[in-house]
């Protein structure tokens, strides 16, 4: 059987993509830009070792740089069969100013991830018709916006993931090029620095 030199150099170059979608194992589907980001952030979810997640990149998200969510049809099943995805946008822009992905330093990527996937830990142990309710406040009520972002942090901060929690805020609280209602929303919905402070002491028994 023949090959063109064409197709010898193209699949080579189609087997490495399809490989660098294969996360730290069969569950996990994670795009190669962000792959040692996406580990580093399951290393601290081992309870998620067998829940099956899609890391996905999407052009935009509205209102949002990244989103957790379950897959719509994975509702009909058992909860233990359920599967998540967490949407990333290709391009984050923050209030107004466009950042691609590649120039956000790893280590907020991490903490964005680990976010995220406290999300994910929440939702699995919500019933499917909660979950439905749930993001129906969501979409609603700032109340319920502020409770979720809240947990999600509490969640990450739980499993030890504050370093890279705090510098994702501090990412954003600092960065000059960010407007200050952008500020206050991180402020006004998600844990202070402070209270993530407060969580860990908590946490360590201190």
């Amino acid at each position: 059987m023949k090959v063109s030199v064409r197709a010898s150099l193209f699949l080579p170059g189609m087997v490495l993509y399809f490989m660098g979608l294969l996360a730290l194992n069969a569950q996990h589907i994670v795009p190669e830009p962000i792959r040692e980001e996406a580990a580093k952030a399951l290393s601290f979810y081992p309870e998620l070792k067998d829940t099956r997640i899609t890391f996905r990149f999407r052009k935009n998200i509205r209102r949002s740089t990244m989103q957790a969510r379950p897959e719509f049809l994975s509702l009909l099943g058992k909860r233990r069969r359920r599967a998540y995805k967490i949407l990333i946008s290709r391009r984050f822009k923050i209030a107004g100013r466009e950042f691609k992905t590649r120039d956000i330093p790893p280590e907020i990527l991490v903490g964005w991830l680990g976010h995220e996937l406290g999300h994910i830990v929440d939702y699995k142990h919500r019933s499917s018709t909660n979950l439905l309710y749930f993001g129906a406040r969501y979409l609603l009520s700032e109340r319920h916006i502020r409770s979720a972002e809240r947990t999600a942090d509490a969640v990450a901060v739980a499993r030890g993931m504050e370093e890279y929690i705090l510098k994702t805020k501090e990412f954003i609280l600092n960065h000059s090029a960010i407007t200050p209602s952008y500020k206050d929303r991180i402020k006004k919905y998600y844990l202070s620095p402070e209270e993530i402070m407060v969580l860990v002491a908590e946490r360590d028994g201190l």
